[in-house]
């Protein structure tokens, strides 16, 4: 039996979001061998969800960055930010007015003028703005709507001072990235967190234990499989924990060249079918 962590954005899905066919076909004959399949993503666990539930695909997962690990029959696994340190992130955050976000147990929390702090943004870096198609000047722009998973505060110390709420996550968007840089070098003084990104325009904030390393160890554990017979594949900063844990790490072709330098292996690209050639390659 192996253990094969894999990572949505650029790694699982296409770069239309989507999962090939050639991808589930693969994924779904490792399992069937008896091989434990995992997802291990900077998304929330409600899109992780969501996501698994459109393509009929059941499998443990480790949202947030690794943070929130969900294996079917147990309760889940959380490693939230102390109160302190959220402060301390907040404050940053709060003074450069920058959008973000707060993964919670209690769905996601997000300023509610999140739609103005995201235009005034995207003007830090008019380039871009004018490089953006118009669907993709909505998508970043657009005031997600108001449901059970989507919540929105006033001031961010009344979501850190619930005493009923956790936080696994800060999610920051900046596109000036003189700015990026600047407000990273803050965050990483902070003690006790882990500060990472997942893309050229966003940088996430965990607590210093949370990570995918930590998702993919504590899906090993559960299932009594040695780190040895692991496997895991993504294309960014934010998977490089759970590809320094596993046995055997995989980079996409479509990896930043760093994620690739310090990989085992590097795999095809997320639009040709990576996951499935490295699956067929290694497990099958």
């Amino acid at each position: 039996m192996k253990l094969v962590a894999i990572d949505l954005d650029g790694t699982l899905l296409s770069s239309n979001l989507s999962i090939s066919e050639e991808n589930l076909t693969a994924i779904r004959e490792a399992q069937n061998e008896g091989n434990i399949i995992m997802i291990c993503s900077g998304r929330a666990p409600e899109s992780i969800r969501e996501l698994l539930d459109e393509y009929d695909f059941a499998c443990p997962f480790a949202a947030s960055n690794g943070t929130v690990v969900v294996i079917e029959g147990e309760k889940p696994k959380y490693i939230s930010m102390n109160k302190q340190n959220m402060l301390e992130v907040a404050e940053i955050l709060e003074s450069y007015g920058v959008p973000y976000k707060l993964y919670t147990n209690d769905g996601i929390w997000m300023p509610e003028d999140w739609s103005a702090k995201v235009r005034s943004a995207l003007q830090s870096n008019p380039e871009l703005a004018k490089c953006l198609l118009e669907s993709e000047y909505k998508q970043f722009i657009e005031q997600p709507k108001r449901t059970d998973n989507n919540r929105y505060f006033r001031h961010i110390q009344d979501v850190i001072n619930r005493g009923d709420l956790s936080v696994q996550k800060f999610f920051i968007l900046q596109f000036n990235q003189h700015t990026r840089k600047e407000i990273m070098e803050q965050l990483e003084n902070i003690a006790g967190i882990a500060v990472t990104t997942s893309g050229d325009y966003n940088i996430e904030i965990m607590d210093e234990k949370g990570n995918k390393g930590y998702g993919l160890k504590a899906v090993a554990k559960h299932y009594n499989i040695p780190l040895e017979q692991t496997i895991a594949i993504g294309d960014n900063f934010n998977d490089v924990p759970m590809l320094e844990a596993a046995g055997l790490s995989v980079a996409m072709g479509n990896a930043e060249p760093e994620v690739k330098e310090m990989c085992d292996i590097v795999t095809r690209t997320n639009d040709e079918h990576g996951v499935a050639h490295a699956i067929r390659q290694f497990v099958l």
